[in-house]
């Protein structure tokens, strides 16, 4: 199995990159690189260095979906309000359940549930 790689999106949680680095995941967050960065530029890096991308922003789906960008992977945490230690465990849960459905995915993740939508039904 590859070596799950992540990129980490600015709005994306401290907590959630340090768990990810804690747990032996190589993980770069985009604050600590360019927080300037355009979402299509940080989907181009993404795909550069295989990195699936950690993201709180729905646009991405706009351009997977609409536009047909390519992505090795995107998860979209979708959790309105919690806090992000609660993010933290449905990241953990994600990986613990799913690790092998990540690459050349779209997954969202909820309060309630784990979505997951392979990149060959957009094609």
């Amino acid at each position: 199995m590859e070596i799950i790689k992540f990129i980490a999106d600015v709005n994306v949680e401290r907590s959630i990159v340090d768990y990810l680095s804690e747990n032996g995941y190589d993980v770069k967050w985009i604050p600590d690189y360019n927080c300037e960065i355009l979402d299509e530029d940080l989907l181009d890096l993404a795909n550069a260095e295989k990195r699936i991308l950690l993201t709180n922003d729905k646009d991405f789906g706009e351009l997977v979906f609409l536009q047909k960008s390519l992505s090795t992977g995107i998860i979209l945490l979708r959790v309105k309000g919690q806090r992000a230690e609660d993010k933290v465990k449905l990241i953990k849960k994600l990986l613990n359940n799913y690790s092998d459905k990540l690459f050349n995915h779209y997954t969202v993740i909820t309060r309630k549930k784990i979505r997951i939508i392979s990149m060959e039904e957009i094609k």
